[in-house]
């Protein structure tokens, strides 16, 4: 059975765009003419395919013989209550199909032979037996050429990675090498300093040193040679390690998987979940083959953790499927494409501290006859109902919304009479984000993410309790998300793309005190932090440090990169280019528009255009290279065109050049679509544009003495100007001339900056500008998908990094939800993909202030109740020996122990003193108001206390 259609003949950018970001044109046409095979297609094989078609690959087949039962609802999401007792395969088919209908997938529900696999560049095993697992490897290992083999696993909440890609599997890594000596020839180096290096060729007969140079990385070839499976079986090397608390569980994991499968040969079954005996004779078994293997034998065979792998051996949970689906995923793309380091070889992983605190029952994992069953076996029931309890929060629909979503739908959580899940997000569906939103399909584009999503996640799982509020999250919707909601839910999960947001979800989660479960990504990169109330700190309790801005005069004149070329370009798409001082340069900008640059026609837009081009590439050039010549210095001596800067050259205009065209051209039809004047067809004719262009009479320039050009390098924003009232002023006398001399019908349209619509100009034009830049200064040129990356800061985003990360959450929602879990059994995690890296951390506690015999911390807020005055709440502080001097509701001063005139408000009553002086609405929902206090203790030292809460009704 096969749907979908392969044509993958050009890279959709609009599509790819913030894949491609991540992995680039030659790796994307690699997975393009890459076909996969996946076998076993329970929660486990439903995550790795999507995550492949989602990566575009050629083709994607199917493989399973068996059938659906209940349980698996509870791991694979293109499973319904329909299809239990049809073949796994093709019960997934047609949900994965939609996902990407370029890509082909079809089904194969016989017996897989070693034929089969000679017909896929990757082959991928989720539930294959090690006997035959040997048989393929082998056969994958000596084909010719190599077919890449991965056998993989979820147990409960264990799973490993085996990844064999042949005997001479070629990878890039970065070497650095000198691109400019100048032969272009790569040069390797012998040692490297912060602010030099040593090549290895010997340079003493090379001619002397003028200036100049520049250095550059060069990616070489790197070959990894890889053991088959029956030879990394007795000797695995180095296991890759996430958890550096578990390092002694990963030789014990490893002879745990192989127990298993003896256990499955010899009992034809997988051990019975809280079965003691079971247990034991799988601890029996690991021991056994322990003793064979000799001097690589482990020395501590841990009884309990193995106990717990016997438990959980028949389930596959979500979160592992997603988590392992990510990780996989991306192993493949890495065998089809030779982009990034593969993980070499095995990697194993536990959650073992995902499980109840509370000792459990045999009787607990009794199953249900329900699609939660599998989760119930590692469980038990008690958590189960837990997770149906919940009530949810998540914030945002996007990429990470949509796997929260799914995996919170299988898992049960919002599904029970008292639970509930509220999702807010209030953006739409844009072409991008097909790629990895799974969620959603092209026929949804336009249409609101947080309907789509709702709806998708409810035909998941038709129990869960969900509500979609199509409203953004911050202080202006605290009316829809108010005190009742926030003090009834039971965990909020943050599914944002920014900074802001996610600050203040953090904020509300303190001042409610519930949990918070962050993550985030960046390419294939991925963090997840757990905000714990009364155990961690909060998210923003620590800050990244702010991006590095360029500085004015490097972006403004003296650009070494591209990314200075496509700052300004984009700077001066929205006409901003100190928005720090923005007046003077708006009037100047708006009676350049109504005056001078005025256009009626659009032969008056080409003519803008032209001028526009001579003005940026060419007058301004003249005057840069006039004011520092090639042979200026700096006020030490020094010369001045040194290190980073580069000695422009103005541009020569060519009508017969097509990147001046293409500028002349965007710049026209948006200059055109701003005053509201109709577009000809001329310019879809070169002949005919250049026509125009040529009719254009441009003013001879001379460079002016005296012209100032910043070249302060730590400025990185522009200055005032002592005398800017002053111009100001004669600006809005001139702007008022040119108003009386507008007619009424008079309308100009401003436009908004759409990275994502490769059909309005807009890329077009700051493409143009920086590449035209970029040729002033001697800087490479980028294409058009470059410069949308960079001018529209894109994030670079895919699928399997976006899986992993919540898959890591929802492990962690097992422990927040048990509610009895110490900080020591939560992780915070950062995850690279590429390299591939595996990192966790315990989180940070929360900071305990003390003061006599009273503690607070980040979460606590103290409480005053019957509506108190001034005085009330002074004295009330008094009492525990604090000494308050300011009490502020926001930014409204309420109260200052200086001001004599504060001290007729005292015997005023705090909500009075708030609408009087503060100005400030009450709104009905809310039944109190929150003051901060400046106070001291009795020996003058200041203390950081709790915001006060005070109730008024």
């Amino acid at each position: 059975m096969t749907l979908g259609y392969a044509k993958h003949n050009d890279i959709d950018e609009d599509l790819h765009s913030r894949q491609l970001a991540v992995y680039g044109r030659e790796t994307m046409q690699h997975l393009f003419a890459s076909n996969i095979l996946i076998s076993g297609m329970q929660g486990l094989g439903a995550e790795i395919a999507k995550n492949l078609i989602l990566a575009s690959v050629k083709s994607v087949t199917l493989h399973d013989g068996g059938i659906v039962e209940l349980w698996d609802l509870s791991s694979n999401f293109a499973f319904s209550e329909n299809d239990v007792g049809k073949n796994r395969a093709l019960a997934s088919v047609q949900k994965l199909q939609e996902l990407n209908n370029a890509v082909l997938v079809s089904t194969l529900t016989t017996k897989l032979t070693k034929e089969h696999l000679s017909d896929f560049q990757a082959v991928v095993f989720t539930d294959l037996r090690l006997e035959k697992a040997l048989e393929f490897n082998d056969y994958c290992h000596t084909h010719k050429p190599p077919i890449s083999f991965v056998k993989t696993e979820v147990r409960g909440l264990f799973g490993y990675i085996f990844c064999d890609f042949g005997w001479d599997f070629v990878m890039f890594s970065e070497v650095q090498g000198m691109t400019e000596l100048n032969d272009g020839k790569s040069q390797k180096i012998r040692s490297a300093k912060p602010y030099s290096f040593t090549l290895e060729e010997d340079t003493t007969n090379f001619g002397t040193y003028v200036k100049g140079g520049i250095v550059s990385q060069v990616k070489q070839p790197k070959v990894l040679k890889f053991k088959p499976l029956r030879e990394a079986l007795k000797d695995p090397g180095d296991f890759l390690l996430s958890d550096f608390s578990k390092f002694d569980h990963l030789p014990l994991l490893h002879l745990a998987f192989q127990a298993l499968d003896k256990f499955i040969s010899e009992f034809d079954c997988l051990p019975v979940a809280g079965s003691e005996k079971d247990a034991e004779k799988l601890t029996s078994i690991a021991a056994n083959i322990n003793e064979c293997l000799g001097e690589g034998k482990v020395q501590d065979i841990n009884p309990k953790l193995l106990r717990c792998f016997a438990f959980g051996a028949r389930a596959v949970l979500n979160p592992m499927a997603a988590m392992f689906g990510g990780i996989v995923g991306q192993e493949v793309v890495k065998a089809c494409s030779g982009k990034f380091h593969p993980l070499f070889q095995f990697f194993y992983f536990d959650s073992v501290e995902s499980l109840p605190v509370e000792p459990l029952d045999p009787n607990d994992f009794k199953p249900l006859n329900s699609r939660y069953d599998a989760q119930i076996l590692v469980f038990g029931t008690k958590l189960q109902k837990k997770l149906k309890d919940a009530k949810v929060f998540i914030v945002g629909s996007g990429a990470l919304g949509c796997e929260f979503l799914k995996n919170l739908a299988l898992m049960g959580v919002s599904c029970g009479s008292q639970g509930k899940l509220t999702i807010a997000d209030d953006d739409v569906i844009e072409k991008s984000n097909l790629s990895r939103q799974f969620l959603f399909c092209d026929w949804n584009i336009g249409q609101a993410k947080l309907t789509i999503a709702a709806s998708a996640a409810a035909s998941i799982n038709s129990q869960l309790k969900i509500e979609a509020l199509q409203n953004r999250v911050g202080p202006e919707t605290e009316s829809v998300f108010n005190d009742a909601f926030g003090e009834n839910l039971t965990v909020a999960i943050n599914a944002l793309d920014n900074v802001g947001a996610r600050l203040y979800v953090d904020q509300r989660c303190l001042y409610f005190q519930k949990p918070l479960l962050e993550s985030g990504t960046l390419g294939a990169k991925c963090n997840t932090q757990m905000v714990i109330p009364y155990l961690t700190e909060n998210y923003g309790a620590s800050r990244d440090p702010p991006e590095r801005q360029a500085p004015v005069c490097t972006v403004h004149s003296f650009p070494h990169n591209i990314d200075h070329c496509l700052t300004w370009a984009r700077s001066e798409f929205e006409g901003l280019l100190e928005p720090i001082y923005p007046t003077r340069d708006n009037l100047e900008r708006i009676l350049e528009c109504l005056d001078r640059g005025k256009c009626e026609t659009f032969q008056g837009c080409v003519t803008w255009a032209r001028l526009r081009f001579e003005d940026y590439f060419v007058n301004r050039i003249k005057q840069l290279k006039f004011t520092f010549p090639e042979d200026a210095a700096t006020s030490t001596g020094a010369p001045f065109w040194s290190a980073s800067k580069r000695f422009p050259h103005p541009l020569q205009f060519s009508a017969v050049d097509p990147s001046q065209l293409q500028f002349i051209m965007a710049a026209s039809i948006l200059r055109a679509e701003t005053f509201d004047s109709p577009v000809p067809d001329l310019v879809k004719n070169p002949k005919m544009l250049a026509e125009a262009v040529e009719k254009v009479i441009v003013p001879d320039f001379q460079p002016k003495e005296g012209v100032k050009i910043a070249t302060d390098e730590k400025a990185t924003r522009s200055a005032g100007s002592v005398d800017d009232v002053a111009v100001i002023n004669q600006l809005l006398l001139k702007l008022e001339l040119c108003r009386n001399n507008l007619s009424f019908e008079f309308r100009m349209k401003p436009i908004q900056f759409e990275k994502d619509d490769d059909t309005n100009f807009h890329v077009d034009l700051i493409a143009g500008l920086a590449n035209m830049r970029a040729r002033n200064h001697s800087i490479p040129e980028v294409d058009k998908l470059k410069a949308k990356l960079i001018a529209g800061r894109i994030i670079p985003s895919i699928a399997t990094a976006t899986a992993m990360a919540t898959g890591l959450v929802c492990l962690k929602l097992y422990k927040v939800l048990d509610g009895a879990h110490k900080v020591e059994d939560y992780r915070n995690t950062f995850t690279n993909l590429a390299l591939p890296l595996f990192s966790m951390a315990e989180p940070v506690p929360h900071k305990v202030l003390k003061h006599r015999d009273m503690k607070w911390t980040v979460w606590d807020r103290w409480v005053l109740r019957d509506n108190p005055t001034l005085k009330q709440v002074i004295k009330w502080l008094k009492g525990n020996g604090l000494n308050a001097y300011s009490i502020s509701y926001g930014n409204c001063l309420l109260f200052n122990s200086l001001f004599l005139r504060h001290r007729q408000r005292l015997d005023k009553k705090v909500v009075e003193v708030v609408r009087e002086f503060a100005k400030a609405g009450l709104p009905p929902y809310r039944s109190h108001l929150d003051v901060s206090v400046a106070c001291d203790d009795n020996e003058g030292n200041d203390m950081d206390i709790p915001p006060i809460s005070i109730y008024y009704h």
